[in-house]
């Protein structure tokens, strides 16, 4: 069995113009000094690196981890949370995502796909120049608006829906393939990929590609009413990546999983900071260590009612204490009889 590594954190939610979550160096100099040990970077935020210039210079990139190892913390991973949903979006939520890229795409739902890929493409190489061996990211949706089976969907729709998401990730995983980087898909609603079944069909699709496996995040799985712990025992083998994030489902008379519209502060379910929600995180960190998962424990801090940085604070002491280190040695060894073939055979009566 393997150790897994933490805590760390995605500084995604944290990076603000107000310092000193402003700049890599003081956010990871800030985290540091919390009892973080590695930081997971969005790739999409120049205050924090410049995605591109990390894949074309090494210098660079040798920059953005001599500023992170400074501060005595590793890289964990980089993400493309953003630029992945791009890579499928139903034209419904074409200006929805406008945000998520440059503003001359706007409303350019073509133009913001090919960015998105090659913003992909620039991560396997980024991450290879970083030494980084797994990349987070989302799978986009194509057919999230079919979601719930009413109106009744036309017979082939969800077979044409994962073949056409397929053909557009097989030249990004093969990219990933050629840097020996998984990509680690985070299951979540609004994607395609959000549940077990999803990743799946899709697995099928891409003929069980190598570098097409799962970032675990059961706060998710928590809001779908999904056995998050059994999820291990299935997927233990693609799951590549672990955020460590706490939400909670309290179904009413009036609301249960599709929220009433509410805003999260008023939803059924709803994430939480760590330890204020459900998850059973001794559980998770207990299998994870039994299918010997040796990567990192991030944090994704998302709470709608906790601060952020008492989220932090509070979090890397609260992974610290999920970590097990695992044993080297059998706990009854004290009682063991060594290794004997013939006093075996003679047990055995043979």
């Amino acid at each position: 069995m393997k150790t897994i590594k933490g805590p760390a954190i995605f500084l995604a939610q944290f990076a603000d113009d107000a310092a000193p979550f402003n700049s890599l160096k003081s956010i990871c100099e800030w985290m540091a000094n919390v009892g973080y040990k590695g930081v997971q970077i969005p790739s999409w935020d120049p205050r924090m690196i410049d995605l591109q210039k990390a894949a074309e210079s090494k210098d660079y990139a040798d920059e953005i981890k001599g500023t992170v190892n400074e501060a005595g913390l590793e890289i964990t991973e980089l993400s493309t949370h953003l630029q992945g949903q791009l890579v499928a979006v139903h034209p419904a939520y074409n200006e929805l995502f406008d945000g998520f890229a440059p503003a001359n795409l706007a409303g350019n739902l073509k133009g913001k796909t090919e960015w998105a890929t090659q913003q992909l493409k620039y991560a396997a190489k980024a991450s290879s120049n970083l030494g980084l061996s797994a990349h987070a990211t989302f799978s986009g949706a194509l057919m999230w608006h079919t979601v719930y089976p009413w109106p009744q969907r036309p017979a082939g729709l969800v077979e044409t829906g994962f073949t056409e998401l397929a053909k557009r990730w097989t030249p990004i995983l093969d990219e990933f393939d050629q840097y020996g980087v998984d990509v680690c898909y985070e299951l979540h609603p609004g994607e395609d990929l959000h549940d077990g079944i999803t990743f799946e069909m899709f697995l099928e699709k891409v003929n069980n590609h190598k570098r097409a496996n799962i970032l675990y995040d059961p706060s998710h799985f928590v809001l779908q009413c999904l056995d998050y712990l059994q999820f291990i025992d299935f997927y233990h083998d693609r799951i590549k990546m672990f955020h460590v994030k706490d939400a909670e489902f309290n179904p009413t008379g009036k609301q249960g999983v599709y929220g009433g519209f509410q805003g999260w502060v008023d939803r059924a379910g709803r994430f939480r900071s760590l330890g204020d929600g459900q998850v059973d995180f001794s559980g998770i960190f207990s299998k994870l260590s039994q299918y010997d998962f040796d990567g990192w424990a991030v944090l994704e801090w998302e709470c709608a009612i906790k601060h952020p940085e008492q989220g932090a604070i509070e979090g890397a002491q609260f992974i610290a204490d999920h970590i097990i280190r695992v044993t080297e040695k059998a706990f009854d060894d004290f009682a063991g009889t060594g290794a004997d073939e013939a006093f075996n055979k003679k047990i055995l009566g043979i």
